[in-house]
């Protein structure tokens, strides 16, 4: 029987949950401005999308793995939102992107970054 897990397996850090969510807002928004880009800019946009969507989907995958697996994909989420967060100041600094939703959207990356890390990196 093949079932769908609708809630996070028990070990699951409820941070990662907050983090997918967070995730999952920054990267909405930053596909979003990526789409309003103009056709010279459009692999700089298409790197935006991927590093962008790469976030909370390894945020989920790690979710649902375990050990070091589970760090792995914590690791990879942390590092797309830092690569997300650059290409995102880069158009910013360009102006071709909207100041207040692309400033929004780096904070909520920010966010997910500090979160991210405090999976990575659990207090004691």
């Amino acid at each position: 029987m093949n079932t769908t897990r609708t809630t996070p397996p028990p070990s699951t850090p409820k941070h990662s949950l907050t983090a997918h969510e967070l995730a999952l807002e920054a990267a909405g928004t930053a596909v979003a401005l990526a789409l309003k880009l103009p056709a010279p800019l459009r692999t700089l946009a298409d790197q935006l999308i991927r590093s962008a969507t790469s976030v909370p989907a390894n945020l989920a995958e790690g979710a649902g793995r375990a050990g070091r697996d589970r760090q792995h994909h914590w690791r990879i989420a942390y590092a797309s939102a830092l690569e997300a967060d650059s290409h995102l100041r880069l158009l910013l600094g360009a102006g071709t992107v909207a100041p207040g939703q692309a400033r929004q959207t780096l904070a909520l990356f920010d966010r997910v970054r500090a979160l991210t890390w405090r999976l990575i990196h659990p207090r004691p």
